[in-house]
């Protein structure tokens, strides 16, 4: 389909951030509300994710059933779904050209939310040097290859990593008939939780070295071996035909850069406020985009939550033209009717809205990134955050231009590739005209 066409939301990924999204909005009566996402079909990670974890205690999911459940709420609730179709760059403030099957085309929309999730960083990006053979995949490859195509992936395998998609990787090699020769990390311990690295190492028998990194890559034509390297230099070569890289996740981040929205410098994904506004009047992002990466169920929670936001953003525009409508007609009166409106930042929108008011949100060391990343007195979504270093029960304070605003013990210890969040409950503390509110762990 060539052209342009307009719609009222368009979402661009259909992801479980995505579709909860989409399907919100749509059941709130937003208008037309069309997803687009380049995947052939819909429902994103979980689709290739068959093991469990997914939905409730109560009414446990595979990922592929999870998937299903999103894409038909979406669909049920009246989102339009079209799938291979690519959003290849911006066509103005909230328009994209597009393409797909029927051919290129341009989206306009009152609204545009972002859900264009991450991707693990491949061999080469990680710089592993070494021979090119086959039997090297990222977890996403290789759930691919085993669980939507029936692909065979060789006998031995190691898993470079120790978070929690290196054991989903770990479990997908031996749903394919292989071993885990080995799984290592470059740091001091698991990052997962104690039951199931014990699991691993007791019943699979799966040794997991730490302090290890892969230095080369060996063999022609198929993978022969992996040399590693230990912290204290020494090093050893695992005998293998595969080796799985998990975790070192990026945001799929290329649409907002090239929209040039204002990135995060610790997510490395569009900067947000906890309305989930990103520094572009009218576009919202959402998932892991925002933070590589959190679970499934914290995309959705997320999901539903900016669709408020992007629903009292359609509202304000909806009043914008209201308020052109009656200038055109009786000026003075209108003058009347926009008293308290502010045009400065060209959305249309109450005095307070759309950004206005936030102030950086930062971690200090050892904290790596937080999300959302801005912070206005209004929000009341809980925060999420990483650390660099094992942390035992941390406490976590709030700060902002040397005033305290919150401050908290966590009750379990910090791991880095694990989450740990913040609640929102200090926020209408922070001072909109203040510098920067600091996150900070205290010694």
């Amino acid at each position: 389909m060539t052209g342009v066409r307009q719609v009222d939301v368009l979402v661009v990924g259909a992801g479980p951030a995505g579709l909860a999204t989409a399907a919100r909005l749509a059941a709130a009566g937003a208008g037309r509300v069309e997803i687009v996402d380049r995947e052939t079909q819909a429902g994103g990670a979980p689709r290739h994710g068959a093991h469990g974890g997914y939905g409730t205690l109560l009414h446990p999911l595979t990922g592929p059933a999870y998937a299903r459940l999103l894409v038909t709420a979406a669909r049920q609730a009246g989102a339009t779904l079209r799938t291979g179709v690519t959003a290849l760059d911006w066509a103005g403030p909230l328009a994209l050209h597009t393409l797909g099957a029927e051919g290129p085309g341009t989206i306009t929309a009152r609204a545009v939310v972002l859900a264009t999730g991450a991707r693990e960083r491949p061999r080469a990006a990680r710089l592993v040097p070494g021979t090119r053979p086959a039997g090297v995949y990222t977890t996403g490859e290789l759930q691919q290859a085993v669980h939507l195509y029936g692909q065979r992936i060789g006998t031995r395998a190691v898993v470079v990593g120790a978070q929690d998609v290196s054991y989903a990787a770990a479990d997908t090699v031996r749903a394919a008939g292989a071993t885990v020769v080995a799984m290592l990390t470059d740091l001091p311990g698991p990052q997962t939780a104690p039951a199931r690295a014990a699991g691993s190492r007791l019943r699979h028998g799966t040794p997991l070295l730490t302090g290890a990194t892969v230095a080369e890559l060996l063999g022609r034509g198929r993978l022969s071996g992996v040399r590693v390297r230990h912290r204290d230099g020494r090093t050893a070569v695992l005998s293998c035909d595969t080796v799985v890289f998990t975790g070192d996740f990026v945001p799929d981040h290329e649409l907002a850069r090239r929209g040039g929205l204002a990135l995060d410098p610790g997510t490395r994904g569009p900067a947000v406020d906890g309305a989930l506004r990103t520094s572009r009047p009218g576009v919202f992002a959402v998932g892991s985009l925002l933070h590589a990466v959190e679970s499934a169920a914290t995309a959705v929670r997320e999901g539903a939550h900016a669709a408020g936001a992007v629903l009292d953003h359609l509202a304000a525009t909806d009043h914008l033209a209201a308020t052109d409508h009656l200038a055109a007609t009786d000026r003075f009166a209108a003058t009347r009717h926009l008293a308290g409106t502010d045009h400065r930042a060209g959305t249309g929108r109450p005095v307070g809205a759309e950004r206005s008011g936030a102030v950086p949100l930062v971690v200090d060391p050892p904290l790596r990134w937080i999300a959302p990343n801005r912070v206005t007195p209004a929000d009341r979504l809980p925060y999420v955050l990483r650390t660099a270093t094992r942390l035992t029960r941390p406490v976590l304070r709030v700060t902002q231009n040397g005033r305290v605003l919150h401050r908290e013990r966590l009750w379990t210890a910090a791991l880095p590739n694990r989450t740990l969040r913040l609640p929102a409950c200090w926020t209408h503390r922070v001072d909109p005209e203040g510098g920067p509110v600091h996150v900070s762990v205290l010694p």
